[in-house]
């Protein structure tokens, strides 16, 4: 999609908005010449240097959007009112179209121009004379993408970064592919990118396509928005780690040491897609610079930070950011960038994660499950006094903490024609066909399936393997990564194996047939067990260690609850299927059923980092 740049105004305006301000349009030149438009917000005509903090989105830059949170009257709120709260914090803001997006100029490929027309921004910002030559940056999602891709250019007056649900260390494992599978977000969110376009495009039926996959170039529902079809094909085809992955805009990993030593906060929330990213980076610009790092999650859906609930599941009072770690949003990252470019101190722990659970039970009168939660810090991640506890599979459908009993498999069906159906999860832009959040796992009428199962509980199916504890005898708190290690074989040359942690409610008068709420979830695509450049064919029948990481999580789990893990090999639509042939999966005309099995001869097992009573509070 190529957008043509309005004219450069560089004229201070009255913000059409109540108290909102004086805003400036300019239109900044790249390297390559091509003119990116800005809003530039100020208290005042020809203010005085100030820093500046710079917001880059592809969503338009005075658009209003459910991650800016709620602010005085509004939820969420508008940019202007948005931006004239960090003015009265003593800052001028920066609101940015991508280019290709909104005015800007250029050609929009998503993510992969950002490190240079991000890093080309702050060095024309910091020259102008409403600048003081600091600039911060900040943002959700792709604008916080951005950010990670910008600084790995090194800007010498970045001064702060304030990255929210986004971030990539590595997109190929967190964000565009995981442990080898593709995720149909991707799809899903450039279906939507290109509605809004007005590009024509064959989105009304987005459940029929679905169900019509594999797709093909100039055959998908993108073949007449041919920019989206071209980078959302690029990215599915490149199936192995490699180059493409390696690229600076979208592997901040590989660039961790060029980033600039300045302050850097990371959210995310138990239901989002990229904890892991957050975790990372805290972890690892943490450890590689000296300016503070902090890490805040939530028990929230993607950037949905304003609220108690993620899908039908309520955390409390406590859950929602406002008015508990502050005012609102706004005010907690204005707080946070005065502090740190103003007052150059700040009192906040390095963590502060949302334990879920220790909730009632109960239905809400919203008709949710009360399930509640608390706020707690810590002084790294995972929190102190986390240990790691293994917890075993047995071939009698038990998590136990401990198994001496005789070794045995379960085996079940994969038929890539009727996938295990998505039931929430760490889900973004997946509407209509997915949503993120915390449900009970068993479809409604709602849920998108394909195949023709019965609409039964998932660890009804016979494609899903259940291991669960009895239901315990005290309290069970977990905070950390979840990670499987399975001995697994299968008839076919390549599967996937997918895992899923679940806090099982038990019944009562409000759900009778108790709860199997979603903690977290991941996938393996087998070929990549010994490392993603080199696939591996299986070979039939022959059993391989795998190990399948599922994103951090914190929960308490009630005494009379129990723990389980559900395996099975396919979870859709978020992820792709994988059809059993070892390689091709994006445009795979065929499949075949995989019969898998799970060893469990004491090898096979899931750790989850307990914490003692009272520990990381």
């Amino acid at each position: 999609m190529t957008a043509t740049a309005e004219p450069r105004h560089d004229v201070w305006e009255p913000v059409d908005h109540p108290g909102s301000g004086r805003r400036m349009v300019v239109a900044t030149p790249m390297r390559d010449g091509t003119p990116l438009v800005a809003d530039v917000y100020a208290a005042e005509d020809n203010p005085p240097p100030r820093p500046v903090l710079l917001e880059r989105t592809p969503y338009g830059r005075r658009a209003t959007r459910k991650s800016d949170g709620a602010s005085g009257p509004w939820n969420p709120a508008p940019p202007e009112a948005v931006c004239r709260r960090f003015v009265e914090h003593g800052f001028h803001v920066v609101r940015q179209d991508c280019r290709g997006r909104g005015d800007s100029g250029g050609r929009f490929t998503k993510y992969l121009a950002e490190p240079e027309d991000g890093a080309d921004t702050v060095d024309w910002i910091a020259a102008q004379p409403w600048c003081d030559g600091r600039v911060a940056t900040m943002g959700v999602s792709y604008a916080a993408h951005v950010q990670t891709a910008l600084a790995s250019l090194a800007p010498p007056s970045l001064v702060a970064m304030f990255l929210d649900s986004g971030g990539f260390t590595s997109a190929y494992e967190s964000g565009v592919r995981y442990g080898g599978a593709f995720e149909l977000k991707q799809a899903t969110w450039a279906l939507s990118r290109a509605a809004r376009g007005r590009v024509p495009s064959d989105t009304e039926s987005v459940e029929e396509w679905f169900r019509a996959l594999p797709w093909r170039r100039g055959h998908s529902p993108l073949r007449h928005a041919p920019d989206y079809e071209d980078y959302l094909f690029e990215q599915w085809e490149h199936e192995d780690f490699g180059p493409f992955w390696r690229q600076r805009a979208i592997y901040g990993r590989g660039h961790l040491d060029d980033v600039p030593d300045v302050p850097n906060l990371h959210v995310s929330s138990w239901y989002d897609p990229y904890i892991r990213t957050a975790i990372e980076n805290f972890t690892e610009l943490g450890r590689r610079k000296t300016s503070p790092s902090y890490l805040v999650l939530g028990p929230w859906t993607h950037g949905r930070r304003s609220v108690s609930y993620a899908g039908d599941v309520d955390f409390g009072p406590q859950a929602p950011l406002d008015g508990n770690l502050a005012r609102d949003y706004v005010e907690f990252r204005a707080s946070w960038f005065t502090d740190h470019l103003t007052d150059g101190t700040s009192a906040a722990p390095p963590v502060r994660y949302f334990l879920m659970g220790g909730g009632s039970g109960r239905r809400t009168p919203q008709g949710r499950l009360d399930h509640g939660g608390t706020w707690r810090s810590a002084a790294q991640w995972p929190p102190e006094g986390a240990l790691p506890t293994r917890f075993e599979l047995t071939p009698d459908g038990v998590l136990s903490r401990g198994y001496d009993g005789p070794a045995g498999h379960l085996e079940y069906d994969h038929d890539p024609e009727r996938p295990v159906p998505t039931i929430g999860g760490q889900v973004t832009s997946g509407e209509p066909i997915m949503v993120g959040g915390a449900f009970d796992q068993r479809p409604t009428p709602e849920t998108f399936t394909i195949g023709g199962r019965p609409r039964v509980p998932l660890d009804a199916r016979p494609d899903v393997l259940s291991f669960q504890t009895a239901p315990l005898e005290q309290d069970v708190v977990i905070a950390g990564p979840v990670v499987a290690d399975l001995v697994v074989s299968s008839s076919a040359v390549d599967t996937d194996v997918t895992i899923k942690l679940v806090d099982v409610h038990p019944p009562s008068e409000d759900f009778p047939d108790g709860f199997a709420m979603n903690l977290t979830d991941g996938v393996l695509r087998c070929r990549y067990r010994n490392g993603f450049e080199a696939p591996e064919p299986m070979t039939p029948g022959t059993p391989y260690p795998v190990t399948v990481e599922a994103p951090d999580t914190a929960n308490v789990f009630l005494r009379g609850h129990r723990i389980r893990l559900d395996i099975a090999s396919s979870n859709f639509p978020r992820f792709d299927v994988n059809p059993g042939l070892g390689t091709g999966d994006a445009g795979a005309r065929r499949s075949v059923v995989a019969t898998n099995r799970v060893h469990l001869d004491g090898r096979s097992g899931v750790t989850l980092h307990v914490l003692g009573d009272g520990a990381g509070r």
